[in-house]
């Protein structure tokens, strides 16, 4: 059985104890153990800091840039083995493996090209400079500067490279060294991208550490110009935003956490028009792809009460259509949970909407003897407003159907009941309806997807993750942000207002090329 390696301190570090084990959630089999036991994280934190901060602080952008070029490049060249890698230990179908592994070489890519426009220099300029004195003569302007920190990354286990690879490409850009944290149920795969990184002599010493394991008490060595960027469950991301040195040290903390993603049929969407096809397709493959573990899985469905009976039936038709089994057999679509833990959670979560609702397709049962299997489940709620619905993320094959009665108003009002989501889709060819719809969801949104048949056979569906927007939401979504192309740099970088004769503060500004 395979030992994780870490990557610290400039060497790998294999630990001799202290193992948690991985599986193939086909076979129940154990393909490999991880532990970071024996590491000292006061020298890792100190390492990343003062080592790999100095060498990316005297980069510019385009060189940074570069580096994550190469990165993309490394990872593509072994992306058949990658994607064989997430089989045996996440159970992805190829084509779930694929969405990971090219979600992590594509977010690369875009922030390498972002990196060349940016060009030859070491900080932003936020926004145009202004007048502050009785003549221009006396200015001011804001400038972001990498912080002097390092960056601790702490991963899901459902996107084992994409979600690694877009905090990476972030903070890099920006100049700040990164210590990263894989999920462990499903690590070999974030092991194997490090590795690659590390073998291809890509990044400068001290820049990427990676640490597969327990993080230990490496939160207690973080200071105030460091960041900590985490996705997962909402309860561990709070217990980790209170920790005492975080908060004492107001060291800088993004949380992405359950969301529970809707999409929405507005009234006047045609059976036989484009835009009710695109809604069918959409929630189908956000409920199954990656088998539901995906943080921008659709978990609620908001019909018109008139069209339940008619969605409900075609969904059904839809999701019994997908084959479900061992993602070895290309004729497979979906395939099991990452583990056996994650099984466990998803029944029970079942098992717990199942009873405000009726099952409609798939249930809480294993599917077969053997691997962590479960049916596409759909299950209609008996009230739309019922807060078991809208209080718990079931991360796997599950949604809730949703019958809504009234406007755009209300049918914001009801998917605003989930708290906060990264997501909300909406469908519908009616331009006032999907405005008021958009404002007043926005706010407990950090994206609002809208498709219409103008735009059907042009739209990427909702559950994509793209680096151009941001990914991340409010309330129960963490309150974190993400990505947005230069925006993803903004919490790796302090915010500064320069204050001078307008003359020295050009300096500060662009170059025109």
């Amino acid at each position: 059985m395979q030992t994780l390696p870490s990557f610290v301190l400039g060497s790998r570090h294999l630990a001799t104890g202290g193992f948690q084990s991985l599986e193939n959630p086909v076979t129940e089999e154990l393909v490999a153990q991880a532990s970071s036991a024996g590491l000292d994280y006061a020298q890792v934190v100190r390492f990343g800091r003062e080592v790999g901060g100095r060498h990316l602080r005297a980069l510019t952008f385009a060189e940074r840039g570069a580096l994550l070029a190469k990165c993309s490049a490394a990872i593509h060249a072994q992306r058949d083995a990658l994607i064989e890698l997430s089989r045996i230990n996440g159970g992805t179908t190829r084509g779930d493996g694929k969405f990971d592994i090219d979600g992590a070489t594509g977010t690369l890519t875009f922030y390498a090209s972002l990196g060349e426009k940016l060009g030859a220099r070491t900080h932003l300029v936020d926004g145009e400079s202004v007048q502050l004195g009785r003549t221009a003569r006396h200015s001011g302007l804001h400038v972001r500067v990498s912080r002097p920190g390092v960056a601790v990354h702490i991963n899901a286990f459902n996107f084992p490279a994409w979600g690694m690879m877009e905090k990476f490409a972030c903070s890099i850009l920006a100049g700040v060294p990164v210590i990263e944290k894989p999920g462990t149920p499903t690590a070999m795969l974030a092991a194997r991208i490090a590795e690659l990184i590390v073998e291809a002599n890509i990044m400068p010493e001290g820049s990427f550490q990676f640490v597969c394991g327990s993080l230990g008490d490496m939160l207690d060595h973080l200071g105030p110009h460091d960041v900590l960027a985490f996705t997962g469950s909402s309860a561990t991301g709070a217990k980790l935003r209170g920790n005492a040195n975080l908060v004492r040290q107001n060291v800088h903390v993004t949380l992405e956490c359950d969301s529970l993603n809707a999409a929405v049929l507005a009234p006047d969407v045609e059976e036989s028009s484009e835009t009710y096809a695109l809604f069918l397709r959409n929630v189908a493959l956000d409920m199954t792809q990656k088998t539901g573990q995906k943080c921008t899985a659709v978990r609620r469905i908001f019909v018109p009460k008139e069209r339940a009976a008619q969605v409900q039936a075609d969904l059904v038709d839809a999701l019994s259509r997908i084959p479900v089994g061992d993602p070895a057999d290309e004729k497979m679509r979906m395939g099991p949970v990452a583990s056996k833990a994650q099984f466990e959670d998803v029944s029970k979560g079942i098992a717990r909407l199942a009873a405000h609702g009726t099952v409609a397709c798939g249930g809480a049962a294993r599917l077969y003897p053997k691997g962590w299997f479960l049916a596409p489940t759909l299950i209609v709620a008996r009230d739309a407003a019922d807060p078991a619905h809208h209080a718990e993320e079931v991360f796997g094959p599950c949604a809730s159907l949703l019958p809504y009665e009234g406007d755009a108003t209300t049918a914001a009002a009801l998917v605003n009941k989930g708290g906060g989501g990264l997501v909300c889709s909406a469908y519908s060819n009616d331009a006032v309806w999907s405005e008021r719809f958009t404002l007043e969801a926005a706010p407990w949104h950090g994206r609002v997807w809208l498709a219409s048949d103008k735009n059907a056979d042009q739209a990427l569906p909702p559950g994509m993750v793209l680096p151009h927007s941001i990914h991340g939401g409010p309330g129960r979504a963490g309150g974190g942000e993400e990505l947005g192309a230069e925006r993803g740099l903004e919490l790796y970088m302090q915010r500064t207002a320069v204050q001078g004769f307008k003359g020295m503060l050009d300096a500060l500004l662009p170059k025109q090329a």
